[in-house]
């Protein structure tokens, strides 16, 4: 496999591999269908028409409409449903793709510790897989050669899709972060609006 493109057959094989070796989880993972169906439709991955005018590979999060746009050029673009931070808790103004990570761990800020006292449990961090919080894949947005803490990432909560409820980060469906994963080079801009 090559090292910046993970695919739905490593997303089946790890999710299988993992299911089989009894690893536990911090919510129960639906199946694909299963999650599909609990998503808004509006919130589905499509190809629509897009007229701003951000060049082609730009990633456009628009937090308002809880959408993320993978603008393609010509007039299109691939518009993903996402969920986002919470009221206040959201990254806004341009950043880049700073790294790419499949299956990656997870810890909690101290921040979010501070604010969720039952994320202590989780300080020594989680490591990848169905249970963790970030998902299939994630995208680290950077500011000025630093981690902001803020990531495009998958979900083990896909009904979260089209919410206010992350601590700042922006989810989408594991099937969509696997999409947008491989669309998508390091060094990347994003604008969150």
């Amino acid at each position: 496999m090559e090292k910046d493109r993970i695919t739905r057959r490593v997303l089946v094989l790890g999710s299988l591999a993992l299911l089989a070796s009894g690893c536990s989880s911090l919510r129960s993972a639906d199946s694909p269908q299963s999650a599909r169906t609990r998503i808004d439709p509006r919130y589905r991955r499509q190809e629509v028409a897009y007229y701003g005018g951000e060049a082609p590979g730009t990633i456009v999060v628009n937090t308002g409409e809880r959408y993320l746009y993978y603008v393609q050029g010509g007039g299109s673009a691939i518009r993903y449903g996402i969920g986002v931070g919470e009221e206040g808790r959201t990254l806004k103004g341009r950043a880049k793709i700073g790294r790419k990570a499949e299956w990656p761990s997870w810890t909690p800020t101290a921040n979010m510790i501070r604010r969720k006292p039952h994320l202590a449990q989780y300080a020594g961090g989680v490591s990848g897989g169905l249970h963790n919080p970030l998902g299939a894949a994630a995208l680290y947005l950077y500011q000025g050669g630093n981690d902001t803490m803020f990531r495009l990432h998958g979900t083990n909560e896909p009904w979260t899709i089209g919410q206010a409820v992350s601590s700042g980060c922006i989810r989408l469906t594991n099937d969509d972060i696997v999409d947008l994963y491989s669309r998508t080079p390091v060094g990347a801009t994003v604008l969150i609006i």
